[in-house]
C-alpha cells in the first residue's frame, strides 16, 4: 500500500513555494555498495562541478531558496543544511560521497546530480500516512547516539516528517532517522524528492525520471512509479 503524503496548512504558508514528488518501487534489490552504485556517485560529483563552475553549492538559486526556508522555522541554514547542500559540499571535497548501501548510493547520486533534496523510506517500516508537520517538540525521533539507539525530540516548530509513531526526518530534510531507513534488507521503498520554488520544478520531473530509470537498471523487474508531484 502506497503511504500516503500529506503537506500541513502551516507548512504550506511557511513555503508556498514548496513541492515534492514520491517514486514508489516494490521488489527491489538492494545490497552493499558496489562498482555500480560507485561509479554513479563518482559521475554526480563530475556534473555537479560542471554546474556550478566553481561557486560554491549555497549560491545555486535552489539551494538559496533552501535555505531561506530553514532560516522561516527557526533553523541556522550554515550549521543545519539541507540534505541536497550538505552531499554536495562532500562531493567537492576531498573525501567525496559516502558509500552506504545500492539504494542511499543511488538516490544520493540523483540529488547530488540535480542539486535537489531525495529521501528514501522503507515503505515496510512507514505507520500509517507520511505528514510534512511543524512539531509539537514532543514527538519521537529514533536515532544513534555513541553507537547506540537512542530517542531525540525535534524543537517546537521544526519543520519534519513523520508517520504515526513518531519523526522520520528532522528539520525538513537534515538528518533521517534509523528507523525507516533504506538498509540493505529493505526490498520495499518510497524516494521523496523536494524543491522549493518554481524555477526547480522542472529539475524534480527530471530527478524522478533519473531515479526510476536507475531503479529499473539496478532492479531489473522491480515495479516502479512515479507520482504527481504535491
Amino acid at each position: 500500500m502506497t503511504p500516503q503524503l500529506t503537506v500541513s496548512d502551516e507548512v504550506r504558508a511557511l513555503a508556498p513555494g514548496f513541492s515534492h514528488l514520491a517514486v514508489e518501487a516494490h521488489g527491489l534489490v538492494n545490497g552493499p555498495s558496489n562498482q555500480d552504485s560507485s561509479a554513479l556517485l563518482d559521475d554526480a560529483a563530475r556534473r555537479l562541478a560542471t554546474r556550478l563552475g566553481g561557486r560554491a553549492p549555497h549560491e545555486d538559486p535552489h539551494l538559496a531558496a533552501w535555505r531561506e526556508a530553514y532560516t522561516a522555522f527557526g533553523a541556522k541554514p550554515s550549521r543545519t543544511r539541507n540534505s541536497a547542500e550538505a552531499l554536495a559540499r562532500r562531493a567537492l571535497a576531498d573525501g567525496g560521497l559516502p558509500r552506504i548501501n545500492v539504494l542511499v548510493d543511488l538516490y544520493n547520486a540523483v540529488s547530488v546530480a540535480h542539486l535537489i533534496p531525495v529521501g528514501g523510506e522503507d515503505t515496510d517500516r512507514i505507520k500509517g500516512g507520511m505528514r510534512l508537520v511543524r512539531a509539537t517538540g514532543e514527538e519521537p525521533f529514533a536515532t544513534m547516539a555513541g553507537g547506540e539507539e537512542a530517542v531525540e525530540h525535534p524543537e517546537a516548530g521544526e519543520v519534519v516528517w513523520r508517520d504515526d509513531e513518531g519523526v522520520t526526518c528532522r528539520r525538513w530534510n537534515w538528518r533521517q532517522g534509523v528507523r525507516t531507513r533504506l538498509t540493505e534488507a529493505s526490498v520495499n521503498a518510497l524516494f521523496l524528492l523536494e524543491a522549493m520554488g518554481p524555477t526547480a520544478n522542472g529539475e524534480l520531473g527530471a530527478a524522478a525520471a533519473e531515479l526510476a530509470e536507475t531503479l529499473e537498471k539496478l532492479s531489473p523487474g522491480a515495479r516502479i512509479t512515479v507520482h504527481a508531484p504535491g
